[in-house]
Protein backbone atom coordinates (compact mmCIF):
# COMPACT_ATOMS: atom_id res chain seq x y z
CA UNK A 1 0.00 0.00 0.00
CA UNK A 2 1.36 3.60 -0.97
CA UNK A 3 -0.04 7.11 0.28
CA UNK A 4 0.48 10.52 -0.52
CA UNK A 5 -1.61 13.27 0.88
CA UNK A 6 -1.16 17.35 0.18
CA UNK A 7 -2.55 20.11 2.10
CA UNK A 8 -3.64 23.45 1.02
CA UNK A 9 -4.70 26.43 2.96
CA UNK A 10 -7.40 28.27 1.07
CA UNK A 11 -8.69 32.01 1.69
CA UNK A 12 -12.22 31.23 0.47
CA UNK A 13 -14.62 29.48 2.75
CA UNK A 14 -15.64 26.16 1.80
CA UNK A 15 -18.75 26.47 -0.61
CA UNK A 16 -16.72 28.34 -2.61
CA UNK A 17 -14.07 25.70 -2.55
CA UNK A 18 -16.49 22.91 -3.34
CA UNK A 19 -18.11 24.83 -6.29
CA UNK A 20 -14.61 24.83 -7.82
CA UNK A 21 -13.81 21.19 -7.10
CA UNK A 22 -17.33 19.96 -8.77
CA UNK A 23 -16.39 21.85 -11.70
CA UNK A 24 -15.50 18.89 -13.61
CA UNK A 25 -15.35 20.84 -16.98
CA UNK A 26 -12.77 22.74 -15.38
CA UNK A 27 -10.15 19.94 -14.21
CA UNK A 28 -7.82 19.94 -17.63
CA UNK A 29 -6.72 23.64 -16.18
CA UNK A 30 -6.95 22.44 -12.49
CA UNK A 31 -5.47 18.80 -11.98
CA UNK A 32 -2.31 18.41 -14.40
CA UNK A 33 -3.25 14.09 -14.33
CA UNK A 34 -7.04 15.02 -15.49
CA UNK A 35 -7.27 15.75 -19.10
CA UNK A 36 -11.04 15.44 -19.72
CA UNK A 37 -13.94 14.14 -17.10
CA UNK A 38 -17.20 13.55 -18.08
CA UNK A 39 -20.09 12.33 -16.29
CA UNK A 40 -22.26 14.01 -13.80
CA UNK A 41 -21.43 14.12 -9.59
CA UNK A 42 -24.09 12.17 -7.68
CA UNK A 43 -22.54 8.69 -6.93
CA UNK A 44 -21.86 8.36 -10.44
CA UNK A 45 -20.16 4.83 -11.14
CA UNK A 46 -20.10 6.09 -15.02
CA UNK A 47 -17.17 8.97 -15.18
CA UNK A 48 -14.68 8.96 -17.03
CA UNK A 49 -11.53 10.27 -16.64
CA UNK A 50 -8.46 10.70 -19.27
CA UNK A 51 -5.34 11.43 -17.48
CA UNK A 52 -2.06 12.57 -19.49
CA UNK A 53 0.48 12.06 -16.77
CA UNK A 54 4.12 13.77 -17.58
CA UNK A 55 5.71 10.23 -18.27
CA UNK A 56 3.48 10.21 -21.32
CA UNK A 57 1.66 7.02 -19.75
CA UNK A 58 -2.01 8.48 -21.10
CA UNK A 59 -4.40 6.32 -19.75
CA UNK A 60 -8.21 6.15 -19.54
CA UNK A 61 -9.70 5.42 -16.21
CA UNK A 62 -14.01 4.61 -14.94
CA UNK A 63 -13.60 6.14 -11.27
CA UNK A 64 -16.90 5.33 -9.60
CA UNK A 65 -17.63 8.26 -7.16
CA UNK A 66 -18.43 6.24 -3.55
CA UNK A 67 -19.17 9.20 -1.32
CA UNK A 68 -20.33 12.89 -1.78
CA UNK A 69 -20.78 14.85 1.52
CA UNK A 70 -21.30 18.70 -0.53
CA UNK A 71 -19.24 21.42 0.82
CA UNK A 72 -17.13 18.81 2.84
CA UNK A 73 -15.95 15.72 1.02
CA UNK A 74 -15.56 13.74 -2.62
CA UNK A 75 -13.89 10.10 -2.85
CA UNK A 76 -14.11 8.06 -5.66
CA UNK A 77 -12.26 4.75 -6.31
CA UNK A 78 -10.19 3.24 -9.20
CA UNK A 79 -9.50 -0.19 -10.64
CA UNK A 80 -7.30 -1.32 -13.27
CA UNK A 81 -8.60 -4.35 -15.10
CA UNK A 82 -9.20 -6.70 -11.68
CA UNK A 83 -9.46 -6.22 -8.14
CA UNK A 84 -6.04 -6.32 -6.65
CA UNK A 85 -4.03 -5.50 -9.72
CA UNK A 86 -4.29 -1.81 -8.90
CA UNK A 87 -6.59 -0.42 -6.56
CA UNK A 88 -6.93 3.38 -6.66
CA UNK A 89 -8.78 5.33 -3.32
CA UNK A 90 -8.60 9.46 -3.50
CA UNK A 91 -10.22 11.42 -1.14
CA UNK A 92 -10.79 15.01 -1.27
CA UNK A 93 -11.75 16.53 2.18
CA UNK A 94 -12.49 20.44 3.21
CA UNK A 95 -12.19 21.89 6.73
CA UNK A 96 -13.40 25.04 7.71
CA UNK A 97 -11.36 27.37 10.22
CA UNK A 98 -11.78 29.47 12.30
CA UNK A 99 -11.06 32.15 10.52
CA UNK A 100 -13.24 31.43 7.68
CA UNK A 101 -10.71 29.79 5.36
CA UNK A 102 -10.76 26.09 4.28
CA UNK A 103 -7.95 23.58 4.49
CA UNK A 104 -7.71 21.00 1.55
CA UNK A 105 -6.48 17.67 2.44
CA UNK A 106 -5.90 15.51 -1.17
CA UNK A 107 -5.14 12.20 -0.27
CA UNK A 108 -4.38 8.79 -2.20
CA UNK A 109 -4.27 5.20 -1.16
CA UNK A 110 -3.20 2.57 -3.99
CA UNK A 111 -2.80 -1.17 -3.50
CA UNK A 112 -2.60 -3.73 -5.07
CA UNK A 113 0.35 -6.18 -7.08
CA UNK A 114 1.10 -3.51 -9.53
CA UNK A 115 1.23 -0.86 -7.25
CA UNK A 116 5.74 -1.10 -6.92
CA UNK A 117 5.32 -0.96 -10.93
CA UNK A 118 2.73 2.18 -11.28
CA UNK A 119 2.90 4.04 -8.07
CA UNK A 120 5.48 7.09 -8.71
CA UNK A 121 5.09 9.03 -5.70
CA UNK A 122 6.95 12.35 -6.80
CA UNK A 123 4.90 12.39 -9.58
CA UNK A 124 1.92 12.16 -7.61
CA UNK A 125 2.94 14.69 -4.90
CA UNK A 126 3.78 17.26 -7.86
CA UNK A 127 0.34 17.08 -9.30
CA UNK A 128 -1.14 17.16 -6.06
CA UNK A 129 0.33 20.38 -5.51
CA UNK A 130 -0.18 21.70 -8.50
CA UNK A 131 -4.10 20.69 -8.44
CA UNK A 132 -4.02 22.03 -4.58
CA UNK A 133 -2.65 25.38 -5.80
CA UNK A 134 -4.76 25.52 -8.86
CA UNK A 135 -8.05 24.75 -7.00
CA UNK A 136 -7.14 27.98 -4.50
CA UNK A 137 -6.01 30.44 -7.02
CA UNK A 138 -9.51 29.67 -8.60
CA UNK A 139 -11.28 29.73 -5.36
CA UNK A 140 -9.30 33.02 -3.82
CA UNK A 141 -10.32 35.02 -7.47
CA UNK A 142 -13.82 34.23 -7.07
CA UNK A 143 -13.86 35.62 -3.20
CA UNK A 144 -11.97 38.44 -4.71
CA UNK A 145 -14.24 39.29 -7.30
CA UNK A 146 -17.43 39.68 -5.11
CA UNK A 147 -15.82 41.45 -2.58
Amino acid sequence: MNQIEAFEEIDAPPDVVWDVLIEFDGYPALNPFARAVGGSLPGDGGRRLRTDPSDGRRTTLGPAIVRVEPGRRLVWRDRLAVPFAFDGYREVRLEPTEDGRTLLLHRETNRGALVPLLFDREALERGFEATNAAVRDRAERRVAAVA
